[in-house]
């Protein structure tokens, strides 16, 4: 009988009056110590993946990892570390050796510009100058090609829509005759952080392509949606064959084959463009319409 009434007693734990609230209090003390137990472990990783973010938007210029922390998380700072230099010295050589002979090629098209002037053949003087011209042009653009890629040019803070505005002016007045078709609609104003000249080539490159090949450019500036925000620059052209629409991107490759640089261009607009834009964070999209071509260009605010 003292075993049956010593149980009887004793209440159970949980019948005790502040067995609920130290349930609740432990649950949640519990929840909060392995939401930071998680948050401290996945914090590596989102450093990684920032870095990766980072490292493909600027090859060149991009920061190393820190190799600190558990041995686990250093090891893995230490592989990206080492991939991203072995990435980083294949497209400075390349581009070193690309500029190079680009370089190079300067003098012997001299040369042979002074020796074509003394050909008695007035016509084949005249073809030989020409392609001596395209040569150079090309060699030119080669060169402008390989300083975009490993531009070091700091960010600014400048006005997106002052400087759309610029470029829109300044296509009319390079093409009086089209003036009317060369237009901007969008915000007054709309600051962003950039690298002001390199910006502003790109978007020149791609306003003069829809007024050269579309015969109009209107661009239209869209306010930012969700921190991004969106330049979309149209005209009138024939557009794009969807089987064409990547490799327009490609250096050197031109939709016009005639080899004609008055009609098609060096073929390294579009690249340099891609280049800049996505070295910015954002990206360049093209898209037919019904009657020209669609130019789409995001960017982070």
């Amino acid at each position: 009988m003292a075993d049956g009434d010593d149980r009887a007693a004793s209440p159970a734990p949980w019948r005790s009056p502040g067995f609920a609230t130290a349930f609740i209090v432990m649950m949640l003390l519990g929840g909060m110590m392995i939401t930071l137990a998680v948050r401290q472990l996945l914090v590596p990783v989102k450093t990684l993946a920032r870095a990766a973010e980072l490292f493909g938007r600027d090859v060149v210029n991009a920061q190393p990892l820190p190799e600190t922390g558990p041995e686990e998380i250093a090891t893995a700072a230490r592989a990206f570390n080492t991939m991203a230099a072995r990435i980083r010295r294949f497209v400075e050589d390349r581009t070193f050796l690309l500029t190079a002979i680009g370089h190079d090629l300067r003098t012997p098209i001299t040369r042979l510009k002074l020796r074509a002037e003394y050909m008695e053949d007035d016509e084949q003087r005249a073809k030989m100058l020409a392609d001596l011209d395209e040569m150079e042009a090309m060699v030119a653009a080669t060169l402008a090609f390989g300083k975009d890629i490993t531009t070091t040019e700091p960010l600014a803070r400048l006005d997106l829509a002052s400087l759309l505005r610029t470029l829109v002016d300044e296509a009319g007045d390079l093409d009086p005759e089209r003036a009317e078709t060369v237009d901007y609609q969008g915000p007054l104003h709309l600051p962003i952080n950039a690298r002001p000249l390199a910006l502003k080539r790109a978007l020149s490159n791609l306003i003069t392509n829809a007024l050269k090949y579309g015969d109009a450019a209107r661009v239209r500036l869209h306010p930012p949606v969700k921190g991004t925000l969106r330049i979309e620059i149209e005209d009138d052209g024939p557009g794009i064959p969807v089987a064409e629409m990547e490799r327009v991107f490609e250096p050197f490759h031109r939709l016009e084959t005639s080899r004609n640089r008055e009609t098609g261009g060096s073929g390294l607009g579009m690249s340099i463009a891609r280049n800049i834009i996505r070295a910015h964070g954002g990206d360049i999209a093209l898209a037919n319409l019904a009657q020209g071509l669609r130019v789409s260009v995001t960017l982070p605010v």
